[in-house]
């Protein structure tokens, strides 16, 4: 028998009257396979067969194979983030997924960092389309590299949100101020944040942006070592009038 005409048998192995609502609970792989390709599965029971960690492989295939299942987001849904889903069935899921369910993928504990990873990026590349509300949400709650290309968005409320953003660290941050996109709300931004502007590293690449209030630059100077200042003058790319001051800040420490 082919393997095309074997994978039917297996898919019409239930009888018209096979209890469903029973059956999702069965603890035998063959019979969760089959229930997953019925026609006749609803919407609930599928997402009860997805609640289970213990489905089968091929169960969570069969059931993105079945049409008449999958049309429903919530399945589609549950079947991308199931931890035993198979890569070739969850990652061209992702394409058909809202922004929102993407920000759920790539959150779920239980998805695989690669899973996550498709997610993420797939949420980035759609920024530019979605609405201002959705950004401003998304930029409360998304995964930190998400929160971080809204940094660069041209809305300060939402700028603002990703700046306060829980998943948000040091090094995103350090990122977006050295984009060629960065804006001048958000070096303002940072430069008053309670929390960021108080990190060395964030300090250091404010200096070197042309963008940063001179004010805070000295505030910046006067509060890094001095050998931080020198490497300061020799990496970065300074205006002339920072570079001058930051000169006498370690020329003056250097002769007292």
């Amino acid at each position: 028998m082919k393997e095309s005409q074997a994978g039917a048998t297996r898919k019409n192995l239930l009888p018209a009257d096979a209890p469903l609502e029973q059956l999702v609970h069965d603890r035998a792989a063959e019979v969760l396979i089959a229930v997953a390709a019925d026609f006749r599965l609803t919407e609930d029971l599928a997402l009860a067969m997805l609640n289970r960690r213990d489905l089968p492989r091929e169960a969570l295939e069969e059931l993105n194979k079945n049409g008449s299942i999958i049309k429903h987001r919530k399945v589609r849904l549950a079947v991308v983030m199931h931890p035993r889903t198979p890569r070739h069935v969850s990652v061209p899921a992702i394409r058909h997924l809202y922004a929102f369910e993407l920000m759920q993928v790539a959150l779920f504990p239980a998805v695989a960092a690669d899973v996550k990873r498709m997610a993420e990026e797939t949420l980035i590349g759609r920024l530019k389309t979605i609405s201002s509300g959705e950004r401003y949400a998304l930029a409360k709650q998304s995964p930190g590299r998400v929160a971080a290309a809204l940094l660069l968005d041209q809305e300060e409320r939402t700028m603002r949100a990703a700046l306060s953003n829980p998943h948000m660290t040091e090094v995103l941050i350090v990122n977006a101020l050295r984009s060629e996109k960065a804006t001048g709300i958000l070096i303002a931004a940072v430069c008053r944040h309670e929390k960021w502007s108080r990190r060395n590293e964030i300090k250091v690449v404010l200096l070197s942006n042309e963008k940063t209030p001179f004010a805070k630059v000295l505030q910046f100077a006067s509060e890094l070592p001095v050998r931080v200042l020198k490497d300061v003058l020799h990496t970065s790319r300074l205006s002339e009038n920072v570079k001058n001051y930051l000169q006498s800040v370690v020329e003056k420490a250097a002769s007292s």
